[in-house]
């Protein structure tokens, strides 16, 4: 699969809104404070990890892993482009795994690797967090095409999510909701930078074929809620 470079690139997912809420969501199952040691894994531009630094001043600044390493990542963080296997082979310890939005970019073997991994890179009662999106009735804007890829997506993202309970054992369910309300035209401009996974394999014909769809079946101001599903484990 090609890299996803643009999901968190002047999208509702890097807005100060987004970032400010979702934080707010971690603080219900962490409580930070400056020895909290953080690892978030397909970091993107590390605009979560960068708030939380930013407000707690961690002693040892939060990590962030990632495949691709974007021009305007965060500075007050600490940036490794490498794959997250490689990684937490070195076996350092966290108070919190972070992994939003990542594991259908894994195989069923790879994702149970990964997972355990990062149990050993737990230290005495820190969580690992996983986030992925809702699966059912997913509201997410799409025309026909993308829509058919993003069911295939979350389909396998189900069967993902039948190894993290077997891997993991004991874990809660929680789901984190963000009302987005976006204009046509930028949403079209996430689009034509393929924004999500379902759209990276698509051609431009079929990124244009899309967009006169969406050109037609939306408001000029879109709005719907993007919710995510939160996975965690406690060591």
């Amino acid at each position: 699969m090609k890299k996803l470079k643009n999901w968190d690139n002047k999208t509702w997912l890097s807005s100060k809104l987004y970032i400010s809420q979702f934080n707010k969501f971690l603080k219900t199952k962490i409580n930070f404070n400056k020895d909290t040691k953080i690892l978030d894994i397909g970091c993107g531009r590390a605009n979560i990890i960068s708030a939380l630094q930013k407000k707690y001043k961690f002693k040892n600044k939060s990590t962030g892993i990632d495949v691709v390493a974007n021009k305007d990542i965060k500075k007050n963080i600490v940036f490794k482009k490498i794959e997250a296997l490689k990684y937490l082979k070195k076996q350092e310890k966290y108070d919190l795994i972070l992994i939003k939005q990542t594991i259908h970019f894994f195989s069923k073997t790879k994702l149970n690797r990964l997972l355990n991994l990062a149990k050993k890179s737990l230290n005495p009662k820190g969580k690992i967090l996983i986030f992925s999106l809702k699966t059912k009735n997913n509201k997410i804007p799409c025309f026909k095409k993308m829509r058919k890829n993003l069911e295939i997506s979350l389909k396998r993202d189900e069967n993902l999510f039948k190894i993290i309970k077997k891997n993991l054992k004991k874990v809660s369910y929680t789901s984190f909701n963000f009302k987005v309300n976006i204009s046509k035209q930028k949403y079209i401009r996430m689009i034509r930078e393929r924004y999500i996974s379902c759209l990276l394999n698509m051609n431009n014909r079929e990124i244009n074929f899309g967009i006169s769809e969406i050109k037609s079946e939306y408001k000029n101001q879109i709005k719907f809620t993007d919710t995510l599903k939160c996975i965690s484990y406690r060591k």
